[in-house]
């Protein structure tokens, strides 16, 4: 969906203000129907079709739902509807409520082609029920057809809209090109030809700033205008952060899927490995500070988010490698030696005398395992690849470690 930034006026802010949470609370008030609902009272719980009626009875009742956009607050069902069958279907976690300042959005659907106009080379218009004509920032061409947008606000307080539409695929150079990515802490990616990638995080003196922030923050009386002004810029250093690893993530994705054919990915589960070590009162965990810290890496590097994109732009050309043993086998000899990393960045076989740089190692080892799965699974990591386009990902590979040879 592509993402274009929002200028509304004052007047048009407040009045998006509304629809947010007019939205958030159609949202909010259909979890807690769904939360109390007893099935062996009142049977089956209520659908769209009954919450739509519902929301038409609650609107003639209350005038200043009345006064919010019907469209806006019947797609607020229409998106819990779809969350409840995501969350049914295995695929998702059930719908948890809406926070202001947080969920600040809702969608607009049957747009017509005239309400979507190009005003200027920089800037367009998007006709917004009870706000008007908002502007855009028009960094790139809108695309054609598109039948429903979303407007959302995130907590630095920018406005963006996107417009429903589905890119088409990075085409691949067909040229039998694979490469193998080794995604860590230290390196963001590693990439089989040799090259360190890095995510671009926030400069010394943004850092130095952030850190002051946060002390401030914390000595900062609750519900004190000093402490919102604090919280206000805290959250536009973060934003900028967090921008610059979404812009990191698109680049890197996109030269990926546009210069090799196959791409090699470690299968991990992001999620179970950011998870807090915490523990219960009962079993409390260990090194919790540490498991914080590792865990703030990983969600820094954008892990999940440069193999998701990867998957979008390069469907069927990305596969997904079991991480067993990657950095502990030798890219060379192909010998599995738990000592042969001397440190995190070097990586020394004992067997054959090879050295190279730890992720680059795991890097080509996972390069060597997708071209041996391309042919299990009867894909030739060439012309015919790209041509094929097979969708998802077979899977992860069940070979047996090599032996260590004694030395």
């Amino acid at each position: 969906m592509p993402r274009y930034r929002l200028n509304p006026t004052p007047e048009q802010e407040q009045a998006l203000l509304g629809h947010c949470a007019h939205a958030r609370y159609v949202w909010n008030l259909a979890i807690e129907q769904h939360a109390h609902w007893s099935r062996h009272r009142w049977g089956r719980a209520p659908g769209y079709n009954e919450q739509s009626r519902q929301l038409t009875a609650a609107r003639a009742e209350f005038g200043w739902l009345r006064a919010g956009s019907q469209t806006v607050q019947q797609q607020a069902l229409r998106d819990f509807a779809q969350a409840m069958s995501n969350f049914f279907a295995g695929t998702h976690k059930r719908p948890t409520w809406r926070k202001q300042g947080v969920h600040e959005g809702f969608r607009q659907v049957g747009v017509k082609p005239h309400q979507v106009v190009r005003l200027s080379r920089k800037w367009g218009a998007v006709l917004v029920p009870k706000c008007g004509w908002v502007r855009f920032r028009l960094s790139r061409p809108v695309p054609e057809g598109v039948r429903s947008y979303r407007v959302t606000r995130d907590r630095a307080g920018r406005w963006h809209v996107a417009f429903a539409h589905v890119p088409p695929p990075v085409p691949g150079p067909v040229a039998g090109t694979v490469i193998g990515v080794d995604r860590g802490v230290t390196v963001s990616a590693a990439l089989s030809t040799g090259d360190l990638l890095k995510v671009p995080g926030l400069t010394p003196g943004e850092t130095r700033r952030l850190e002051l922030l946060a002390r401030k923050l914390g000595r900062a009386r609750r519900g004190s205008h000093r402490r919102a002004r604090l919280k206000a810029a805290l959250t536009r250093l973060k934003t900028r952060q967090s921008d610059r690893r979404k812009n990191w993530v698109e680049q890197t994705s996109t030269t990926l899927a546009r210069q090799f054919d196959v791409i090699g990915v470690e299968d991990l589960n992001v999620r179970g490995m950011t998870r807090s070590a915490k523990g219960t009162i009962e079993r409390p965990g260990r090194n919790v500070a540490a498991k914080a810290g590792l865990n703030r890496g990983i969600l820094a590097s954008g892990w999940a988010m440069l193999v998701e994109r990867l998957e979008h732009k390069a469907p069927g050309r990305v596969y997904r490698i079991d991480p067993a043993y990657t950095s502990q086998r030798c890219s060379a000899c192909r010998t599995i030696d738990p000592k042969a990393r001397e440190s995190q960045a070097r990586f020394r076989c004992r067997s054959c005398g090879f050295a190279c740089n730890t992720d680059v190692n795991a890097a080509r080892n996972i390069a060597h395992e997708t071209r041996l799965l391309c042919t299990l699974v009867g894909t030739a990591a060439g012309p015919a690849a790209a041509a094929r386009g097979r969708s998802g990902s077979p899977g992860r590979t069940n070979r047996e470690p090599q032996p260590v040879p004694l030395s």
